[in-house]
Formats: structure tokens, C-alpha cells, sequence
């Protein structure tokens, strides 16, 4: 596995407080985020690259292993195994008299570290296996309601549970569904990160939607009631006289699910563009132009 700076990708120095990291995550991925550059395929890789970055040192735990073990972070535990197992094998050769280990020594304790055969211990050894990644790619309607869906990984049925609200990156661990442990050992983790494509009218920004409605010239100047869609269904909104173009209003709670805060929505902003009439009659242009003479 190729080594990735983490810090770098954050642009951090390594000795940033985990406040530091969050926000310097926050501001990256609003930048990359692939709804604010649809189909640009360098600004998702980034995108993509900021999450995991995220993943590992956003997570103290996680990160703590990654300054230890570098590329190898994942497999900290295996490792911290074999800094216990070497320490043990240097004790008792010292008990015994013997100070230095021998080619056959070492050899002996690597296999029983990382299960080759025909060693003495390579029987009693257990190691954890390796996780998993895997990306599920879901269209972003299918994430605005909890639901279950079955993946196949690894030649498994899994049955997941999806909540609704999840974000574009996302990464959500499922555990014990990772590769096969060594000699017994336990399976690793599923880490699986979601991949949503948006192809909705609307703009989404965490919880929050955005979106835009055309609004004619004469509901824009007199005022009136009009139909617009929301992600869930239509409302009806009265429009105020004199409506300049660019009006922004607020749907409280007509937004996203919040993830895994059931019964709790988002706003949607709405932006009024007025669209000017065209290919008028010669009686509207006449009309237009008394109009004009009036003002």
C-alpha cells in the first residue's frame, strides 16, 4: 500500500490539535464537495482523499497508530503483538544464558508472528484479519429515508441497515465482517464509504437544500400564491408584492434528515429568478410602453 501523508492532504503540520483537523476537514471538503463541482472528476478524488485523511486523524485512537505505524496503521494491534512476543523470546533466551539470537531463532519467530508453517508456535498464534473498504454508490433520494439493503462482500450476504441522512463520504464500520482472522483469530472490519450521486434539482449542504424556482414577471410585481417542490412532496407559498430577483426564503424543516436524529430536518432555501416574458404581442409591447411613460 502506497504511503499517504494525511497531514498534508489536510494541510496540517503534525503537531495540530484534533480542533485544528476538524476544521481544516471542514473547509477542504466544502471546497471539494462533488455538489459544488458536479462532474469534476480531480475536485472528487480530493474529495475522496479528504475523508480518508479525516477517517484516520480525525480519530485520536486511529490517528495515534498512524504516527506509530505509518501505512501499517490499520494493523497496529498485530504489531503490538509482535513487540510483546519478541520481548518475551529475549527473556527467556536471557534466562537460559544466552543473550543473542541466532538466524534460526529469528526465523522461528517470525513465522509464529505472521502464521508460516513449521514453527514451534505457529499453531497457538492468533491474529486479527485485515479490514475491508468498500464503496457503495446510492443515488441521494435513497439516503432521505432510513432503509435496509443486502451487499455481497467477499462472497458474504451482509445485510445493512442504512440511516437515512448519510453523507456523501461518509464511512460507516461494520465489525467483524472484515477478512478471516490467522489461526483463528477475528475477522477485521467492513469499512464501507458512501458515494451519493445527486442528480435531484436540489443543492445540498449537510442538512440544508437549496434549490431555485422561476417566478414570472407579473407574480414577481403583483404577489401571489404558487405550487413548489420540496424533496418530499409540494407546498404552496404566497409571494409578496414587488418580489425583487435573487429573494431568498426559508421551508424550516423542509431540508435533509439529520443523521441519526430521528424527526429532525434541515431548512430549504428557495431563490426566487424571475423570468421576463417573451415574444410579446404588439398590445403587451403597447402596454409596456405606457408603463414605461408612467414611471
Amino acid at each position: 500500500m502506497k504511503y499517504i501523508d494525511y497531514y498534508e492532504v489536510l494541510g496540517v503540520p503534525k503537531n495540530a490539535s484534533q480542533q485544528d483537523i476538524k476544521k481544516a476537514y471542514r473547509k477542504l471538503a466544502r471546497k471539494y464537495h462533488p455538489d459544488v463541482n458536479p462532474g469534476d472528476a480531480a475536485a472528487e478524488k480530493k474529495f475522496k482523499e479528504l475523508n480518508e485523511a479525516h477517517e484516520v486523524l480525525g480519530n485520536p485512537e486511529n490517528r495515534a497508530k498512524y504516527d506509530e505505524y505509518g501505512k501499517d496503521w490499520e494493523h497496529a494491534e498485530a504489531f503490538e503483538k509482535a513487540k510483546k512476543e519478541q520481548a518475551r523470546y529475549q527473556r527467556s533466551h536471557q534466562q537460559s544464558g544466552r543473550t543473542t539470537f541466532s538466524e534460526d531463532d529469528f526465523s522461528d519467530f517470525f513465522s509464529a508472528m505472521f502464521g508460516g508453517r513449521g514453527s514451534r508456535q505457529d499453531r497457538s498464534m492468533q491474529f486479527r484479519g485485515q479490514d475491508i473498504q468498500a464503496e457503495l454508490e446510492l443515488p441521494l433520494e435513497e439516503v432521505y429515508s432510513t432503509h435496509k439493503r443486502t451487499l455481497t462482500v467477499d462472497g458474504r450476504n451482509i445485510r445493512l441497515t442504512i440511516p437515512a441522512g448519510i453523507r456523501n463520504g461518509q464511512v460507516i464500520k461494520i465489525r467483524n465482517h472484515g477478512a478471516e482472522g490467522i489461526n483463528g483469530g477475528p475477522r477485521g472490519d467492513l469499512h464501507i464509504r458512501f458515494s451519493l450521486v445527486n442528480k435531484t434539482p436540489f443543492r445540498r449542504d449537510e442538512d440544508n437544500l437549496y434549490t431555485i424556482v422561476k417566478l414570472d414577471l407579473y407574480k414577481a410585481l403583483l404577489g401571489g400564491e404558487i405550487i413548489v417542490n420540496t424533496f418530499d412532496g409540494q407546498v404552496k407559498l404566497n409571494v409578496k408584492p414587488e418580489t425583487p430577483n435573487g429573494t431568498q426564503v426559508k421551508l424550516k424543516g423542509k431540508g435533509f434528515p439529520v443523521y441519526k436524529k430521528e424527526g429532525q430536518y434541515g431548512d430549504l432555501y428557495i431563490t426566487y429568478e424571475i423570468e421576463l416574458p417573451k415574444k410579446l404581442t404588439p398590445r403587451e409591447k403597447e402596454l409596456f410602453k405606457e408603463l414605461a411613460k408612467l414611471r
